[in-house]
């Protein structure tokens, strides 16, 4: 029998922190509750698919994370931060280069023989999946066309039913999808922002109308208002047609303007309680990061355009939070007072549905009371409920008509008896919550949390339609052949649903979750989804690392990345074989590595041999790409080395050294790790501790040349109470030790590290920064001095970013990962693009045709002949080595 430890088991969910992990584990086995045991600690189930939902554990470490992405040293970003940066980068010089799309096959997460129990989500059933969609819209009057829109990867068109996709916004400012609506006039509302408020969601640049949504495609030129929704993330948008007003709910506030409005015409704010806009009299009770955060935004129908309602609420509560209505279109509101089963005190972060005639209100609600025990008690429901107003009045009464025990109760994977104590639905209630009415039955209604439910009685009883997975149900087996599961399984953690009615077709609904896109028709009772990623059209992957290596059949090269909740993919050439196993017959990306995937670690001499991370530092090694030869996966094939570092960040660093890369590994967590086994290495004892970067600190990059090795660090890593520190250690001059950095160096993030090639001693690095705690959240308008030199071991440090008032110097965008290439050119990954540097202060633009989705990652071909990026949400592209 194989011993795991549990914090390797496969999970699913939104990207956290990293330290905390170790309290809340410390906790749960102090109070006794869940079954999550210590790193490394003994876990006999050799399969470790028994913990759906166990991902909660990882959202509660960053419950501040809201507060820490982006922020600049003063505070938030300014609005007109991200048109200030983007002006900037359209007249920079351009490095003549163009860029490729590697990852354009389909991503199957089922594929037959890679399926190492230890390691791979495989055989759970969600199949083919796509990054984390945030919004859903359909074409009213175009049978067949439907929008989805991308966490970081912008706007994506179907018009065959959401079988085949084309991306239609890749060269805005900003990818992150907030909100998709199409207006009275067939136009189509782009709200950029991505609104779940968790640690990899990026702000936005405003508000786009796009005309001609059918055959056109967004430009700038679309943006509607001024920068009053800049820098923030948009739960909302919805039409008031017969008052004639657009209503969007923001992380500032809610915001509106005249339909009829020329386009340049701003949005005025209307309701944010905490700066007495539209009310008066309710206190705050927070401080400015998270106030006046409004979730949704909803039009009573039949109510003549008059009647609104809107939920603005902290997730982790505070005094503002409450449900407010407004009876002439927004311009005054009133606090509700819900009465019945929904208790004021209790309101957090909410969803609303009224069904098509207005006559009943569908409500979904996190609790923050309940949030706020989880974090240490081992409670970890954070759902208060779903309720309904069947006068659809705001303030009730309501009754409530689900709560976790009843929906686990429906045919969840997630039912206590099958993963253990704690893991009911609505365990990440504050991060995927969506809930929705068939427009043409007031009582049938999808309630959206990690898994998706139906209710076909007004929510008298309910159904779990969309699994978790078929991990841990009585129907499952590694065997395929035995294996008895249904098709109700999709991927996991909904955000999104929308509806088509078009004439003479049947009604459908779509989810998006943080797998993809998902349909089926309202109708149908039996089980099965049309996945709607299947094509691998719809190419919003999230990566976090991109490694490449060379097949040694010949073949050419085999791509890996590590992913947002998608696991870690494999790209290898169709056709190709690895010891007489043929790797890719049907040409698509595979998943050896399951759950979130972090850093990645490719031998470029052998594309079959790699270290994935799973999160804070769990490295897990395969030499033979992770191929099961058995149908069920019964062999080891993937081995865990974890160090067992005590602070580690959720993405860790680790790299191998540059010029002996079959020599010696490093990585980073609270301490800086050495392994001079490399592919050799069967655990983590081949780890040896090098240097103690100090408690409370985590690496958060580190590189080794010549055994010389660099690694920076963050700690505390959240800005939220002005004590961030930051720091670079070094071996240099043959012992470790700190580097003292000059006054002028930012106190922020140092996201990247770089040691020129051209220097034998390690001596000549560059650091990248970036904002606070996580290395690709900072928006722009933090501040100059993104990319700085030393030549001297770190005694000296010069800000090589250039003269901000010339067209060739640094963008002011955060800088995520730094490469000199073999040409000896200096190439920095940012938010809004990649950038090239052969002389100090100078800069130019790599291309002009990568989608301006975050840029995180850099890495070069074997032969170094080519560039890889990892952009987080439109996959991973490569150009020629500048």
């Amino acid at each position: 029998m194989r011993v795991y430890s549990a914090r390797r088991r496969p999970r699913r969910g939104a990207e956290r922190g990293g330290r905390a992990a170790l309290a809340v584990v410390a906790a749960l086995l102090i109070a006794g509750t869940g079954p999550v045991a210590a790193y490394g600690a003994s876990d006999t189930d050799s399969s470790r698919h028994d913990g759906a939902g166990e991902e909660s554990h990882e959202l509660m470490e960053s419950l501040d994370a809201f507060n820490e992405p982006r922020l600049s040293p003063s505070g938030q970003i300014a609005p007109g931060a991200y048109a200030d940066a983007w002006a900037h980068i359209k007249n920079m010089p351009v490095r003549s280069g163009s860029w490729t799309e590697v990852t354009t096959s389909p991503y199957d997460e089922d594929a037959l023989h890679y399926r190492d129990r230890s390691a791979s989500n495989s055989g759970g059933g969600a199949g083919h999946s796509a990054g984390r969609i945030a919004a859903l819209a359909t074409d009213p009057t175009h049978q067949g066309v439907v929008y989805a829109g991308a966490a970081g990867g912008g706007v994506f068109r179907s018009t065959d039913d959401g079988r085949t996709w084309t991306p239609i916004a890749d060269r805005l400012p900003a990818l992150s999808v907030g909100a998709l609506a199409v207006a009275p006039d067939g136009s189509l509302w782009l709200a950029t922002g991505e609104a779940t408020t968790a640690s990899d969601n990026y702000l936005g640049s405003g508000v786009y109308r796009l005309a001609d949504p059918v055959t056109g495609t967004f430009s700038e030129s679309e943006k509607v208002g001024g920068t009053e929704l800049d820098s923030a993330s948009i739960h909302t948008v919805t039409f008031d047609k017969a008052a004639g007003y657009v209503f969007a709910a923001s992380s500032h506030g809610v915001f509106r303007r005249p339909l009829s409005a020329g386009q340049s015409t701003a949005w005025t704010k209307v309701l944010a309680p905490c700066a007495g806009v539209g009310i008066s009299g309710v206190g705050c009770g927070v401080d400015s990061h998270y106030a006046d955060i409004a979730n949704d935004i909803a039009v009573q129908p039949g109510s003549d355009g008059k009647k609104l309602l809107a939920n603005v609420a902290w997730r982790s509560g505070a005094d503002y939070n409450g449900f407010y209505y407004s009876a002439d279109a927004g311009t005054t509101w009133k606090r509700a007072n819900p009465t019945g089963a929904i208790n004021p005190a209790e309101i957090g972060n909410a969803a609303f549905a009224y069904a098509a005639d207005g006559s009943r209100l569908y409500v979904s609600m996190e609790s923050p009371k309940l949030l706020n025990k989880s974090s240490g008690s081992g409670v970890y429901s954070v759902l208060a409920g779903a309720y309904v107003s069947q006068s659809g009045n705001a303030n009730g009464s309501f009754k409530q008509i689900a709560t976790s025990s009843s929906l686990s109760a429906s045919g969840s994977a997630m039912k206590v008896n099958e993963i253990g104590t704690g893991y009911q639905p609505g365990s990440q209630a504050w991060y995927d919550q969506v809930i929705a009415v068939d427009p043409s039955d007031p009582n049938h209604v999808y309630l959206g949390l990690e898994e998706m439910f139906e209710s076909r009685d007004g929510g008298a009883t309910w159904k779990a339609i969309g699994r978790y997975w078929n991990f841990g149900m009585s129907c499952f087996s590694y065997d395929p052949a035995e294996n008895t599961c249904d098709g109700d399984v999709m991927h996991s953690d909904q955000h999104a649903l929308a509806f088509s009615q078009w004439k003479g077709s049947t009604p459908e609904v779509f989810v998006g979750n943080d797998g993809g896109a998902y349909a089926r028709p309202t109708a149908q009772t039996t089980t099965g989804w049309r996945n709607l990623n299947e094509s691998g059209t719809l190419r919003n992957l999230q990566y976090y690392s991109v490694r490449a290596g060379k097949m040694t059949d010949g073949s050419g090269e085999a791509v890996w990345g590590g992913l947002q909740d998608n696991g870690v993919s494999l790209l290898a050439p169709k056709g190709a074989t690895y010891q007489g196993q043929q790797l890719n017959p049907d040409g698509q990306m595979v998943s050896p590595f399951g759950g979130d995937g972090g850093d990645q670690l490719v031998n470029p001499a052998n594309g079959c041999q790699t270290v994935g991370e799973y999160v804070d530092l769990a490295l897990q090694i395969t030499s033979n790409c992770g191929y099961t030869a058995s149908d069920d996966g019964s062999e080891d094939v993937i081995t865990d080395i974890a160090p067992g570092d005590p602070g580690a960040r959720f993405i860790a660093p680790f790299s191998a050294d540059e010029t002996d890369p079959n020599g010696l590994w490093v990585a980073g967590g609270q301490y800086v790790w050495g392994n001079t086994r490399t592919w050799n290495s069967t655990s983590g004892a081949d780890w040896t501790k090098l240097y103690d970067l100090g408690a409370g600190h985590s690496a958060s990059a580190v590189a080794s040349r010549n055994h010389v090795t660099w690694a920076a660090w963050c700690g505390p890593c959240s800005a939220v109470d002005g004590t961030f520190g930051r720091g670079i250690a070094t071996n240099y001059g043959g012992t470790w030790h700190q580097v003292n950095l000059p006054a002028a160096f930012p106190n922020r993030y140092i996201s990247g590290l770089a040691i020129d090639p051209s220097d034998v001693s390690g001596k000549t690095v560059y650091a990248v920064i970036n904002g606070f705690s996580r290395h690709w959240n900072e928006g722009p308008g933090a501040g100059y001095g993104h990319v700085w030199k030393t030549t001297d071991g770190g005694t000296t440090w010069t800000d090589i970013s250039g003269d901000a008032s010339a067209s060739d110097s640094f963008p002011d965008a955060p800088a995520n990962a730094a490469l000199v290439t073999k040409n000896g050119t200096l190439v920095v990954a940012t938010d809004l693009g990649v950038f090239t540097s052969t002389s100090a202060g100078h800069w130019a633009r790599l291309g002009t045709n990568l989608p301006t989705s975050p840029a995180v990652y850099l890495s070069p071909s074997p032969d170094g002949s080519q560039v890889y990026v990892a952009t987080h949400g439109r996959g991973i592209w490569k150009t020629q080595t500048p």
